[in-house]
């Protein structure tokens, strides 16, 4: 027998439908108007806007459930930030990996000082629990004055070429600001942690994995997606 498929409320899609237009989404580089493509190939008709809202409307929570179960980060962080125009006014996109470039926080913030550089750091220690044994960076000395005032115990070391894994970690985002005309910082904010958490959970590292344990993390990630969008599989 198979089981009424999972809803949300106030939609009339199954979950299963709503979740995986979102996983399309911020998985892959597509446009809205992809999503809607894929979808009507498999007889499903729903409008580019009704996805945009799904997006804006799970897009947050769903990004947080699987962070929670993911395991501990490394202890070495990479931080790196890149350029963010919002609105015609120029941001900055603070980002931490690890180094095995998983992608730990975003932030985006209107400077680049210390004052932001110990915000980043601060809201990095708030979320994570736990400090890493080493920072890695680039040049901008914001950097280093504010790991002096917060982390002064942890070793430190600034290198544009060791500093690649967050500099790599950006390029979903460049995509993305193309593609997007974010209106407000905090539009900006809730999309992108959205889009890095849930395109993360899918990129396992696979350089220093195995092909078996690479498919076995593959699975894990596809299981833990379902069980935390209330997605039932049929019987």
């Amino acid at each position: 027998m198979t089981p009424e498929p999972a809803t949300y409320p106030g939609h009339r899609f199954p979950a299963e439908i709503i979740s995986h237009a979102v996983w399309l989404y911020h998985v892959f580089s597509l446009s809205l108007r992809d999503v809607e493509l894929i979808l009507a190939e498999r007889g499903i008709g729903v409008t580019h806007e009704s996805i945009r809202q799904w997006c804006l409307r799970f897009g947050a929570d769903f990004a947080r459930k699987p962070r929670r179960r993911r395991p501990r980060p490394g202890d070495t962080w990479h931080l790196d930030e890149a350029f963010l125009r919002i609105d015609g006014v120029l941001h900055y996109l603070w980002r931490a990996v690890d180094q095995n470039g998983l992608v730990l926080d975003i932030l985006v913030q209107n400077r680049r000082n210390a004052a932001a550089a110990k915000r980043f750091f601060k809201r990095l220690l708030a979320g994570l629990k736990y400090k890493p044994k080493r920072i890695v960076t680039d040049g901008l000395r914001s950097y280093g004055a504010a790991r002096r005032d917060v982390l002064a115990d942890v070793r430190y070391r600034t290198s544009r070429h060791l500093n690649n894994r967050a500099e790599n970690s950006h390029r979903p985002t460049r995509r993305e600001r193309q593609m997007r005309r974010f209106k407000s910082p905090e539009q900006a904010q809730r999309f992108l942690s959205s889009h890095a958490m849930i395109h993360g959970h899918f990129r396992p590292r696979r350089h220093p994995m195995t092909a078996p344990r690479y498919r076995r993390a593959r699975a894990e990630a596809f299981r833990i997606w379902r069980e935390e969008t209330c997605v039932r599989m049929a019987a």
